[in-house]
């Protein structure tokens, strides 16, 4: 594994190393997602190989497990933020691409579950933009 990653929360308590590629990058439009993000998806970036090591604040990381289904979270307890997990019995690695403290270097692989959508999620490049909050 050449490439190593780092990351962190929101408030800086817990923070993260991933060495090693991740494979894919999913934006995920599922009504779990939704939740979880409190937005129109989620960006995960996904390894079958990649390492994750806590640096700081393992101990303020908690996950939570949604019964009945394969929808995992972790975030920091004291503030929220996401926070990567492994899953699948150790074999996966799901880091929220927002978590990264450097830019991603992989390109979005596919939106996916489009079907569950929020119903605002429609035009959104004829949304005005703007750099900063508006005044």
């Amino acid at each position: 594994m050449d490439k190593t990653a780092k990351g962190s929360c929101l408030c800086g308590k817990v923070s993260f190393s991933v060495e090693g590629d991740f494979e894919s990058f999913f934006l995920c439009h599922c009504r779990h997602c939704q939740k979880g993000t409190g937005s129109a998806h989620a960006a995960n970036l996904f390894s079958t190989k990649a390492k994750l090591q806590w640096l700081s604040g393992e101990d303020l990381v908690s996950s939570f497990n949604l019964p009945g289904t394969r929808h995992n979270k972790s975030f920091c307890s004291n503030c929220g933020s996401p926070l990567p997990s492994v899953q699948m019995e150790g074999k996966l690695l799901v880091a929220p691409a927002g978590s990264l403290d450097a830019s991603v270097s992989i390109k979005p692989t596919a939106h996916i579950f489009m079907a569950s959508k929020a119903n605002w999620e429609v035009d959104l490049d004829s949304v005005k933009k703007l750099e900063a909050f508006p005044k």
